[in-house]
């Protein structure tokens, strides 16, 4: 009774956390393009879509991503052996113990008439089973505890994963071993399935299973005479043969039983068979009820996420399922490090330590945002950070295991918190770079704002006009700014300008503008000289330093190789760490 209520239980639980994290797919979405399509819509774009691709020829590519992709994980066998081994022997382990053994009633017996899981081939295969997924755990223990792999970060779910995985295994061997070890379990058989038998009998029986099973018993000792055993095994082949194979084909719980004899009879006395088979019940069904919201989900949605992306298009699909693909591709993620650790940003993390730099480590903080959790600025700005510190190689879309088009999921959240109006440092310009140059749509009109509070933030309280008109003396400050520009060995090169005006000629955003002086205050050749000067208010208040748009245009045609862009660029980063200064201090009040 209490087993049948505990497994209703959590099959409860988990159909209804399945149910919430699908909703979700249809419910969230990421960018502004898709916010106004309803529920209902996406449900029923999804069904038509998935009706068409399975009556097009698009059914063999599934089939071929099926095959190679989810059945036999090629991609992740190219990328790291060892980490395909780990999966191999998690997934097809897990999956074929649940089959053959958790669903026994429903799939075994179904398929095997003759099924009991104390019988060859199941007692066997079951054994296999639990130790391919013990070899996975141990190779993800070594993974993530012992080889420390560079950037690759271990969560509180990874744990969780791992120690669930590792109490289900061990205890099932535990539980095992105790099992043929145990004389009350061998009580309980004999008087459930022997059938009209003497005390000479049952006598025989208990020595031939002492001999042959691995019972312990606290009254029958070994050695046994030849006649003794051949009347058990007669009796036990009348009784017991059809549903006991012998215990050494279960290598594993036999082993483990063969080093606990010894104190086989004090475990027996304390129900010890009886403690672990509770705690191996309730740790099966706490994972499955616990399945949909933790890590192991992504073994129902990495495959969904490979074969959506295969058959999936961003300018041909409707753009209702490509909103609900994304939301399944946040559950996909397997936060297995790979794009992490293929990052080319990823060395910043070294000097930035902000995790969001990180790209697995972003899907958590994107899940948190998608999902309406309360933010606080400087958590927004964190993953902001992380976001747009990003050089847009697409490197981790590529080698993503799960199939994740990652670099469309940086965009689209990108988006979202532009309309947040959040200080944004790192945008080129309003235009961006790279959105140009792939044609994407532009960010307007959310992207202005962001950029002036960041201006702002840099420096509050503005530039008096009347210091941009030079009508009131400027004067120069020095907070050591300017050595820090000494220490690159491009951004020093604002020394050999002599202000020819070669680059603010060659410049593409003061083309832009009748009047650039006005639009985008200091011109390219003018910061050059303000560097000298030490007049640092009036270049971090420059558009010019903020809508540059990185086109090197002006680096290629100064006569006195003056890196201008990369100069640029450490203007920036000095003016954010200013600004990173400032918001620290008033967070904590200095």
């Amino acid at each position: 009774m209490f087993f049948t209520i505990t497994l209703y239980i959590s099959l409860a639980i988990f159909g209804l956390g399945l149910i919430y994290k699908v909703s979700k797919w249809f419910q969230y979405s990421l960018g502004t393009e898709t916010k106004d399509i309803s529920t209902p819509a996406r449900v029923f774009a999804a069904i038509k879509g998935i009706t068409l691709t399975l009556l097009s020829p698009k059914i063999f590519t599934l089939v071929k991503v099926f095959v190679l992709d989810v059945l036999l994980q090629l991609k992740v066998f190219r990328q790291d052996f060892l980490k395909w081994a780990m999966h191999m022997c998690i997934y097809y382990g897990f999956l074929l113990l649940l089959l053959m053994h958790g669903l026994d009633k429903i799939v075994s017996s179904a398929l095997f008439s003759n099924y009991y899981p104390t019988v060859n081939p199941f007692l066997f295969l079951r054994n296999l089973f639990g130790i391919l997924i013990l070899i996975g755990i141990g190779i993800a223990i070594y993974r993530r505890f012992i080889l420390r792999l560079p950037r690759l970060r271990t969560s509180p779910m990874d744990v969780y994963a791992i120690a669930i995985l590792a109490v289900i295994m061990i205890s099932g061997f535990l539980l095992e071993s105790t099992k043929i070890t145990s004389y009350t379990k061998f009580q309980e058989m004999v008087e459930e399935y022997t059938i009209q038998a003497d005390e000479e009998e049952l006598r025989t029986l208990e020595a031939y299973w002492v001999a042959k099973y691995g019972v312990v018993s606290p009254e029958v000792k070994a050695p046994f005479d030849a006649e003794t055993l051949e009347a058990g095994q007669e009796a036990h082949e009348m009784s017991c043969i059809e549903c006991h194979s012998r215990p050494q084909w279960g290598f594993a719980g036999y082993t483990l039983s063969r080093i606990t004899k010894p104190a086989a009879v004090l475990l027996d006395r304390a129900h010890i068979h009886t403690i672990l088979w509770y705690l191996h019940f309730l740790a099966c069904f706490l994972g499955l009820a616990y399945l949909p919201f933790s890590k192991m989900f992504h073994i129902f949605t990495t495959p969904l996420s490979l074969l959506a992306n295969a058959v999936m298009e961003k300018e041909k699909s409707d753009p209702a399922n490509i909103a609900t693909r994304q939301l399944l591709e946040l559950d996909a993620c397997m936060n297995c490090g790979t794009c992490s650790m293929q990052c080319r940003v990823g060395v910043v993390f070294e000097a930035i330590h902000n995790v969001n730099i990180l790209p697995s480590e972003k899907i958590p903080s994107i899940k948190a945002l998608v999902a309406g959790k309360k933010l606080s600025d400087s958590e927004i700005r964190i993953i902001q950070e992380g976001l747009f510190l990003c050089t847009n190689c697409y490197r981790c879309t590529v080698v993503c295991p799960a199939g994740i088009n990652l670099q469309e999921l940086w965009f689209n959240v990108r988006q979202d918190l532009l309309e947040r109006g959040q200080p944004e440092f790192y945008i080129l310009s309003p235009l961006s770079v790279y959105r140009g140059i792939v044609g994407e749509p532009a960010y307007e009109p959310h992207y202005p704002d962001p950029i002036e509070l960041a201006i702002e933030t840099v420096y509050p309280n503005g530039v008096p006009m009347q210091m941009l008109d030079r009508t009131l003396p400027i004067v120069p400050s020095d907070d050591g700014l300017t050595s820090k520009l000494f220490t690159s060995l491009q951004a020093k090169t604002f020394i050999y300008c002599f202000r020819c005006v070669t680059c603010t000629n060659a410049c593409p955003v003061v083309r832009n503008y009748s009047n650039p002086s006005e639009a985008v205050g200091l011109l390219p050749h003018q910061i050059m000289h303000a560097i000298g000067m030490g007049l640092w208010d009036l270049i971090f208040s420059s558009r010019m330093l903020w809508d540059c748009l990185g086109c090197y245009q002006c680096q290629e045609h100064c006569p006195q190789d003056v890196r201008v862009v990369d100069v640029f660029y450490k203007l920036k980063n000095l003016a954010i760490e200013r600004a990173r200064e400032k918001l620290l201090n008033e967070k904590t009040g200095d």
